[in-house]
C-alpha cells in the first residue's frame, strides 16, 4: 500500500508540475518622453493590447495616464499570444504605435520599451503674385519638414501659373524647420525661404513675388 500511494503522490506532484509549466508573468515598462519639450509626456493616455495567435483582435490588457516623468508598467499574466501594442495618445502630439513580439519578451525580468513623440505644428505657405501675368510660373519644393506622413504635404515640386493668392497648410513637428526652395521660372528670382514652426500652432511663410 505503501508503495501505490507513494506513486500516486509522485503522479500528483508530476501533474501540478506540468500544469505550472510557462506559468508566471511578463512585465513592461519604460519611459513615454515628449522629445519637443525634453520631459516626460505627461498627461498622455497609454493603451497596452494583446493580440491572440491566429487573430487579429486586440483585447485590453490595461491602460494609464502618464505621469510628469511619462514612465509606465504593466505586469501581466504569460499566456501564448502572437504580439502586444502600446498605443499612446495625446492631443496635438503625434500618436505613438508600438508592436511587441511575444518571442521578444522574457519572463522573470522587467522588459524595458522607451518611446518619443513630438509636438504637432503646422505652417502656412502664403504665395501671392502681386503682378500677375498668364505666363507667371512659380516652381517650389520643400527643403525641410516632416514627410513621410499622412498629412505631410509633398516633397515633389509644385507648380503655379498666372495669378496666385493662395494658402497652403502643412503639418511639421514643432520648434523645427520648415524651408522650400523657390523659383520663378525664366527670371532670375529664386532663393529659400524657412521658418521655424511653432508648437501647437501654424507659422506663416510668406512667399511674395
Amino acid at each position: 500500500m505503501k508503495s501505490v500511494a507513494f506513486c500516486l503522490l509522485a503522479l500528483v506532484l508530476i501533474v501540478n508540475s506540468s500544469c505550472k509549466k510557462g506559468a508566471g508573468d511578463f512585465t513592461i515598462s519604460g519611459t513615454i518622453t515628449d522629445s519637443t519639450f525634453s520631459g516626460g509626456l505627461s498627461g498622455a493616455t497609454l493603451e497596452l493590447y494583446q493580440v491572440p495567435v491566429g487573430t487579429q483582435s486586440m483585447l485590453l490588457v490595461g491602460n494609464v495616464t502618464l505621469g510628469a516623468d511619462g514612465k509606465y508598467s504593466f505586469t501581466f499574466p504569460r499566456e501564448r499570444m502572437e504580439k502586444y501594442i502600446i498605443k499612446v495618445n495625446k492631443l496635438n502630439y503625434f500618436p505613438i504605435e508600438e508592436t511587441i513580439y511575444y518571442s521578444s519578451l522574457d519572463i522573470g525580468k522587467v522588459n524595458t520599451r522607451n518611446y518619443f513623440t513630438k509636438a504637432k505644428a503646422w505652417v502656412e505657405l502664403r504665395l501671392v503674385n502681386m503682378n500677375p501675368i498668364a505666363q507667371d510660373h512659380l516652381r517650389y519644393i520643400k527643403q525641410e519638414g516632416l514627410q513621410g506622413c499622412a498629412e505631410c504635404c509633398p516633397i515633389t515640386n509644385q507648380d503655379f501659373f498666372g495669378a496666385l493668392d493662395t494658402s497652403i497648410f502643412c503639418i511639421n513637428n514643432g520648434n523645427t524647420p520648415y524651408s522650400i526652395y523657390y523659383l520663378i521660372m525664366n527670371t532670375n528670382n529664386q532663393g529659400t525661404k524657412q521658418v521655424t514652426t511653432v508648437p501647437f500652432d501654424t507659422t506663416q511663410l510668406y512667399l511674395e513675388y
